[in-house]
């Protein structure tokens, strides 16, 4: 009795198509997961928590905006709150200065997001790279 079939020699073959589904599939996800650093052209200062102030060696250019968007430069306002009427303002208050100069953005909490960028983008349309963000100390 004979509860073995008979060997045939069959050749086992490997599918490699499934194989290179997954590894391409792989390959799709480690590419729209990876997240790329972008440098900004902007060199930003962020604020600290310190209890001493900082000696600047210039008098640095005050950007402040107010609730309302409006935009002050050294505490004079500008007549309305353009991109263009910014830049000609920062424009005119730099000219006399250094490309360097130190430049302050002071905004209320209440500040439209869009107003705080937009002078973002002005200075950094103008070459301004000294950026820093003023704060408060909060006792």
């Amino acid at each position: 009795m004979n509860l073995r079939p008979e060997r045939t020699d069959q050749r086992v073959d490997i599918n490699l198509t499934p194989l290179i589904d997954v590894v391409f599939l792989l390959l799709i996800f480690f590419m729209v997961s990876t997240t790329f650093d972008r440098h900004a052209n902007l060199k930003v200062e962020l604020p600290e928590a310190s209890a001493t102030i900082s000696q600047q060696q210039q008098d640095p250019v005050v950007i402040s905006i107010d609730a309302d968007g409006n935009y002050f430069i050294n505490d004079r306002q500008l007549v309305n709150t353009t991109l263009e009427t910014l830049k000609i303002a920062l424009r005119k208050t730099v000219a006399d200065k250094e490309k360097d100069v130190p430049l302050v953005l002071r905004a209320d909490a209440t500040t439209p997001h869009q107003s705080v960028v937009r002078a973002m983008d002005a200075a950094a349309q103008l070459g301004l790279t000294r950026l820093s963000i003023a704060t408060v100390e909060v006792n």
